[in-house]
C-alpha cells in the first residue's frame, strides 16, 4: 500500500487526517527526522501529533524500525524538536499574517475584534496579566452568547516571542481576524496547542454561559 495513504498512527495504530499525524523519515545518516511539511523523500511514518504520543514512540526504538524498515538514531529530545519546529511554524505563518494586514494587537484592538465577530482565534502571551485576559475572555463569551462566532483563545508563546514575530513591541494579546491571510497561522496554531496537550485557556465558552439569571448581565 502507498505509505502516504495508509495514515497509521505507530503507536495507536488508528488512521487519521495528514494535519492530525506528524510524518518521520530517516535521514541519509539513519538519524529519525520530523517531516512537518510531509515532503522529504523515502519511506516515512506517522505518529499521532500528540507530545506523549511522540515521546511514547521514541522511547520504544522498535516501533518506529519496524515501521521504517531499518535501524534508526532517535533523538534523545525528539518531542522537544517536535515542538521547537511547530512552534517556528506558527510564529513565521502569524508574521506573514501580520504583513496582510490580518492582525488585531494590543488588547482594546483585540476586544473590538472579538466583539465585531472579525476575530476567530485569540492569542494571549504566557506572561499576559489576568485583567487583560478576563476581559477580553468576557468579550468572547458575550459574543457567543449573542448569537456571534465562538472564538477560541490560546496561550503558547512569551510577550517576546509575539514581539518579534509581529514586528512590534510587547505584544502580550493578538487576534488572527477573518480572511483566507490567516487560515494557515490559525491551522498551525490549533495543531501546536493540540500537540501540547491542550491549554485551560481554550475555554468551553458554552458551558461557560449555560442560562441563569444572570448570565446577561454578566456578560455586558
Amino acid at each position: 500500500m502507498d505509505e502516504m495513504n495508509d495514515r497509521t498512527c505507530i503507536v495507536t495504530r488508528q488512521t487519521a487526517d495528514p494535519d492530525r499525524l506528524i510524518r518521520f523519515v530517516a535521514a541519509p545518516d539513519s538519524t529519525l527526522v520530523p517531516d512537518l511539511k510531509r515532503n522529504l523523500p523515502g519511506r516515512g511514518c506517522w505518529v499521532t501529533a500528540e507530545r506523549k504520543l511522540v515521546d511514547q514512540a521514541a522511547m520504544n526504538r522498535k516501533l518506529f524500525n519496524r515501521a521504517l524498515r531499518e535501524g534508526v538514531i532517535i533523538p534523545p529530545d525528539l518531542g522537544e524538536q517536535v515542538d521547537r519546529l511547530m512552534a517556528k511554524s506558527v510564529l513565521g505563518s502569524l508574521g506573514l499574517t501580520r504583513k496582510a494586514g490580518k492582525v488585531a494587537l494590543g488588547a482594546a484592538k483585540v476586544e473590538n475584534a472579538v466583539r465585531s465577530g472579525n476575530a476567530v482565534v485569540v492569542l494571549h502571551a504566557l506572561d499576559a496579566a489576568e485583567d487583560g485576559v478576563r476581559k477580553i475572555t468576557q468579550a468572547r463569551r458575550a459574543t457567543f452568547f449573542m448569537g456571534g462566532p465562538e472564538i477560541p483563545a490560546h496561550k503558547l508563546f512569551s510577550e517576546a516571542e509575539m514581539s518579534l514575530a509581529l514586528g512590534s513591541t510587547n505584544v502580550i494579546h493578538a487576534a488572527v481576524l477573518a480572511g483566507d491571510a490567516g487560515t494557515a497561522a490559525v491551522k498551525r496554531i490549533e495543531a501546536l496547542d493540540r500537540y501540547r496537550g491542550g491549554s485551560p485557556e481554550v475555554l468551553a465558552i458554552r458551558a461557560a454561559i449555560a442560562p441563569n439569571d444572570g448570565a446577561a448581565e454578566e456578560l455586558e
